[in-house]
């Protein structure tokens, strides 16, 4: 039987979210009045505000109707991995959209802008909110160090993928290789993520947890691969064009670097972490 639990909307975190539904629904509201842009990065900042706001007045649905006491997995544990999540996309977002939109300013870019820094600092205090509560911890997998690290890394890889053009890349087998480790690692990521928030890890035949330390450690040395051969195929000898405009293709290739470097740091820092935990502990 479904009942209503009003102190879900009344509580300091029922009110952040149901801000943050509103503000999310006028960023892409106001982006969406401006009039579409055929450009990679506009589809981004759109996609960011769509899907803070979307699971956001999921999230309050459910637990107003007390429906998130039905989900097959730790509810505490997905909503604080979200709102770590959304606070990420929503300031890139706020990054990205007046960089390379904001060129000729109207009052309606200027005042999307202003209320997506608005979401982020929202989700920002949802987050603090959460992780500082005190009646105790978030006991999930993403919840935890290996969690949040899996998280950025599928964001990372987002990113990337955000700024890859079929057009650099598909005559390239070097540059083919790249876009190929950052699919199979953001594949095998998100099926990480899920079997955990799942449950499901007890049903797998072998020592998930070291399975996974295993994977950790070819996917860090997969974007080692990367972080050599992108910038050496994509940017060798290729200087920025003269006659390039800020929205340039070639700043895309920057930026597919840049974050190859990252997300190569955050895999290698997720190994380091997974195999003290499970084989250093394991062993005292």
């Amino acid at each position: 039987m479904i009942s209503v639990e009003v102190r879900s909307l009344t509580q300091p975190v029922g009110i952040i979210r149901i801000l943050a539904t509103i503000l999310t629904c006028l960023s892409f509201s106001l982006v969406a009045i401006e009039g579409y842009k055929d450009y990679s990065y506009w589809g981004w900042c759109m996609f960011t505000w769509c899907f803070c706001c979307f699971f956001t007045l999921l999230i309050l649905t459910l637990e107003f109707t007390t429906l998130n006491t039905k989900v097959p997995f730790a509810w505490d544990d997905f909503t604080a991995a979200f709102a770590v999540l959304a606070t990420i996309m929503c300031l890139t977002a706020s990054i990205i959209y007046p960089i390379f939109f904001t060129k000729n300013a109207s009052h309606i870019t200027i005042g999307a802008t202003v209320v997506s820094w608005l979401c982020f600092a929202l989700y920002a205090g949802e987050v603090a909110l959460t992780y500082l509560h005190p009646s105790g911890e978030n006991s999930g997998f993403l919840s935890t160090v290996s969690g949040l690290l899996k998280m950025l890394e599928t964001f990372l890889a987002c990113l990337i993928f955000t700024s890859l053009d079929a057009e650099t890349y598909y005559l390239s087998p070097g540059l083919q290789w790249c876009v190929a480790v950052y699919s199979i690692c953001f594949i095998f990521t998100i099926l990480i993520i899920l079997l955990c928030i799942g449950q499901l890890v007890l049903l797998f035949p072998a020592a998930f947890d070291k399975l996974v330390t295993i994977y950790n450690i070819v996917a860090a040395l997969m974007y080692m691969t990367a972080m050599v051969m992108w910038p050496l195929y994509s940017l060798q000898n290729k200087r920025r064009p003269d006659s390039c405009e800020l929205y340039c293709p070639w700043d895309k290739l920057v930026v597919v670097t840049f974050m190859t470097v990252v997300n190569f740091i955050v895999y290698t820092m997720d190994s380091i972490y997974s195999v003290r935990l499970v084989f250093c502990t394991q062993e005292q």
